[in-house]
């Protein structure tokens, strides 16, 4: 049986040039960081090398770039951070689409004590500038909205947003997990001051991410001991897993222009046609959205019976975020965005990647409507 994997915003593949990198860091050059002997200044060498890669690709400076356990603890340093850097600023501002590793984070913040606003969003997944500027007041110390939505691929106008918060003195955090690599992430480019990447997500190892921080930016860290990565992020260093981001980080810099424009082919011909499926619509942006994100609703249809069936006939997908998966609830963002409790429940996200083709596209074109009219069948809905 054909397997085809279509679960690319779940995670990702280790690129062989990655895996290559990583290796000699096991097992040749695995002195700790910290060591002042050759070994140890092999391994901080290979680090700061990392370190100039990552903030290459932002348009950042070294200094601004800290090294952490992937996007969730980005997240957490960056809100946890700068809130608690800026006791004096009681109230922070984030949207209702936001990945639960941002959005737990500010309730544990709210319950605390920090006022916590969450915006609304529109039906294709757009934060309004305007309610932006409504919420914010003389206590708001940071606004952290995601460069693009995890399950509806929905790419917001941080830009835009940035200059809100840069005229009301506001810090500004952005989740870039989906969004890095895939497209353009210039940090001056999108006016914000504090960054989250994860490499698992582009094509390296997990347990590895990164967070920006501009320079002259108030923020507390999270994790306290030995004073590693500059005091930001105490813990000894996994050199073998920031040189083989690093290496993700390059590989996807150098592929990003010529792989975008493939995967939006792809991408928009599998929206075409599977659209073509009777009682069927599009989830987020119909163009503002990533270039490997397809999510479909399918009435009458119930969204895990039908990853079970897709997987039995050999294509990996999901109903949205893996993180939040077999919770039972409907999807925060489907239900943000306006759907009902039973049309969030028949969702379907396709994402793409660099292993896939226009044959496996046509594959799940050919047992898609196939398996929708299946489950249709015998649906009680």
């Amino acid at each position: 049986m054909k397997r085809i994997y279509m679960d690319h915003a779940a995670t990702t593949y280790v690129d062989r040039e990655v895996v290559q990198a990583m290796l000699p860091y096991f097992t040749e050059h695995f002195g700790n960081a910290s060591s002042l002997h050759s070994f140890g200044r092999e391994a901080k060498a290979a680090l700061e090398r990392s370190r100039g890669v990552v903030a290459k690709a932002l348009g950042a400076s070294p200094e601004e770039i800290y090294f952490t356990s992937g996007g969730t603890e980005s997240d957490n340093t960056a809100i946890k951070g700068v809130m608690y850097a800026n006791r004096n600023k009681n109230h922070l501002i984030t949207s209702s689409i936001e990945h639960h590793a941002v959005l737990e984070t500010c309730g544990y913040l709210q319950e605390r004590g920090i006022d916590v606003t969450l915006l609304p969003v529109d039906k294709q997944g757009l934060v309004s500038l305007n309610h932006l500027e409504d919420a914010i007041t003389e206590e708001t110390g940071l606004v952290t909205i995601m460069h693009a939505n995890n399950e509806i691929g929905t790419i917001e106008p941080l830009k835009e947003i940035g200059r809100i918060t840069r005229e009301n003195d506001i810090y500004l955090h952005t989740d870039a997990v989906q969004s890095f690599g895939k497209i353009p992430t210039n940090v001056d480019d999108l006016n914000v001051d504090l960054l989250s990447i994860s490499g698992h997500k582009i094509y390296g190892p997990k347990g590895v991410g990164v967070l920006y921080v501009r320079d002259g930016v108030e923020i507390e860290p999270l994790l306290l001991g030995g004073g590693h990565e500059r005091r930001m992020r105490s813990g000894t260093e996994n050199v073998a897993g920031i040189v083989g981001l690093a290496k993700a980080v390059e590989i996807s810099q150098r592929e990003m222009k010529k792989e975008s424009e493939r995967l939006i082919r792809l991408r928009d011909r599998l929206i075409e046609r599977v659209l073509e499926i009777d009682d069927s619509w599009l989830n987020g942006h119909p163009t503002q959205r990533l270039p490997n994100n397809a999510n479909f609703g399918f009435g009458r249809v119930e969204g895990e019976s039908l990853i079970l069936r897709l997987d039995a006939k050999g294509v990996a997908a999901s109903t949205g975020s893996a993180c939040s998966s077999g919770s039972g609830a409907p999807s925060h963002v489907l239900t943000s965005i306006g759907l009902t409790t039973e049309q969030a429940s028949g969702s379907l996200r396709l994402t793409l990647g660099k292993c896939n083709t226009e044959e496996d596209i046509d594959y799940v074109l050919g047992v898609l409507p196939e398996v929708v009219s299946d489950l249709r069948r015998i649906s009680a809905i």
